[in-house]
């Protein structure tokens, strides 16, 4: 078994100029190292590599134009998380909505699993779900205002209260086992099949958690992939072997889902700011062209357009 032995800042530093990397300004290197931790800089070197398989850099590439492609994930991670985020509170706000009306706003009603599907097989996971949330509603109900006003006054904490301290995984979980109705209404106000947000939640939620832990972003692929849909067909996206190879299982797929999801203001908005970042790096690029990262984070050349169509 191979064992990765501890380096210093100086000795990461050669490691990367023995693969090739230009280093002009070796002390704004080390303080980028240090801060940012080697690792997961090196995570971007896959476009300025001379082969898939070649460990040495392009001639030339420069660490700036790594550093740069590692902030550039950054910023297009932030554009994403805080979408998410808004897509969070609106699922949240429109399941609160939907259930109590229909079952009631006490604990007692809105967890009964009689609200629940009845098909057999799911039986075992509509009761564990269910303890999932009392757990989460009694480990952090503790730790908000709202919770602990609804606990102190009332007694007990109403769905649309209960929802802000469930996770992103929990809601998309708990979509999973409402009867097909409850996931018709919901989708519904999304103007999306049942079925899509079906698919839609899991990847949501997994974008949602890779952001908020500053994983890399830019050529993560999810296990899920989107249905063919109109926007595939609209942009021209191109086809190997029958399939689109953009817009299924990677940062352009959920591009789409949050252009079906997110307000058309809102979404205009993410297309703006993504596209600014995307012409910040294609100014501090040299050895590669920035077709080659659309290419990787799965944009086609005409993706602004998405942002115009109905």
């Amino acid at each position: 078994m191979n064992v990765k032995s501890f380096k210093t800042i100086d000795e990461q530093v050669e490691i990367l100029k023995d693969k090739g990397l230009v280093i002009d300004d070796v002390d704004f290197a080390k303080d980028i190292l240090l801060r940012e931790n080697y690792f997961f800089l090196s995570g971007y070197r896959h476009l300025f590599l001379k082969t898939p398989r070649d460990r040495m850099f392009i001639k030339d590439t420069n660490f700036r134009e790594l550093y740069a492609m590692f902030n550039f994930d950054r910023q297009v991670r932030n554009i994403i998380f805080k979408n998410l985020l808004i897509i969070e509170n609106n699922l949240k706000s429109v399941f609160s909505y939907q259930l109590s009306r229909k079952y009631g706003y006490h604990e007692k009603n809105y967890l009964n699993p009689k609200n629940f599907t009845n098909i057999s097989s799911k039986s075992k996971q509509v009761n564990d779900l269910i303890k999932k949330m009392k757990r989460q509603i009694r480990v952090n109900g503790g730790q908000h205002s709202a919770t602990m006003h609804y606990i102190s006054n009332y007694g007990y904490i109403p769905l649309w209260i209960v929802v802000k301290v469930l996770s992103f995984g929990i809601i998309s979980e708990l979509y999973t086992i409402l009867k097909s109705e409850d996931q018709v209404d919901i989708a519904k106000v999304f103007n999306v099949d049942a079925e899509c947000l079906l698919v839609y939640l899991p990847i949501l939620a997994n974008y949602r958690n890779l952001c908020a832990h500053e994983d890399i972003l830019y050529d993560h692929k999810t296990q899920r992939v989107i249905d063919n849909c109109k926007y595939h067909e609209l942009l021209g996206i191109p086809k190997m072997d029958g399939e689109y190879i953009y817009g299924k299982g990677d940062l352009f797929a959920l591009i789409i889902i949050l252009k079906y999801m997110l307000r058309k203001d809102e979404f205009t908005l993410l297309i703006n700011e993504l596209s600014y970042e995307i012409d910040i790096l294609e100014g501090k690029l040299n050895v590669i062209n920035i077709d080659k990262v659309l290419d990787m984070i799965g944009f086609p050349k005409n993706y602004k357009e998405i942002a115009r169509l109905d």
